[in-house]
């Protein structure tokens, strides 16, 4: 069975799957695709965002970057983890074990990332989705999204893919897009993995 076939997965089936080490996408190595983004000088430093934070990885690179982070994850195993992982880097990122469609109440950030929740989420509940980002960003935010891409031959496995136009048309409310580009997320070994798309957005004045 193909990822995009899978069912709704819930809290506690995520942190089943935690326990399990069954983890494609946790290489406990920061996203190249952030690493790339910030030194490009996409966004500067400020209060940043990650939905579907899974272990910390990301959060906690973003913290060593000077941001001020809050992390999201529907999994309290992930999170238990990724707290575990911050205090032993040293960095304070304010992790909750919460669904991203109903974020915390927090004033709007400067910077979301999110690697692969989006292309889950949708699936279900594009509607909060679309609605969560909204409350949690303000004119000139920006994010940085990374989903699956269906342009990919003869895959029979990995992320739930989006296609280009539906990316577009789901941020387009909100967001001028200033880059949709494919890359490869990396497998834990370090190898490149299935193909997606690096998605760069601002948000625009209301």
């Amino acid at each position: 069975m193909t990822e995009s076939k899978r069912p709704h997965k819930s809290a506690t089936d995520w942190d089943e799957q935690y326990r399990s080490g069954d983890l494609p996408w946790d290489t406990q190595r920061p996203s190249a695709e952030l690493v790339r983004t910030l030194d490009q000088g996409f966004v500067q430093q400020g209060r940043a965002i990650e939905l579907g934070c899974g272990t910390g990885t990301n959060a906690i690179y973003l913290a060593q970057r000077g941001f001020r982070v809050t992390a999201l994850d529907l999994s309290p195993v992930a999170i238990d983890r990724a707290r575990q992982r911050a205090q032993t880097a040293g960095v304070r990122v304010d992790f909750f074990a919460i669904d991203v469609t109903t974020p915390p109440e927090a004033e709007p950030f400067d910077f979301v990332f999110d690697r692969g929740c989006y292309h889950c989420v949708r699936r279900e509940n594009l509607v909060g989705y679309q609605s969560a980002v909204e409350r949690l960003t303000h004119a000139g935010s920006r994010f940085l999204l990374l989903a699956g891409n269906p342009n990919e031959e003869h895959a029979d496995h990995g992320p739930p893919r989006v296609h280009e136009e539906e990316i577009r048309a789901e941020f387009a409310p909100l967001f001028d897009v200033q880059w949709i580009r494919p890359f490869r997320f990396e497998d834990p070994d370090g190898s490149p993995g299935p193909l997606a798309w690096s998605v760069g957005m601002i948000r625009r004045d209301a």
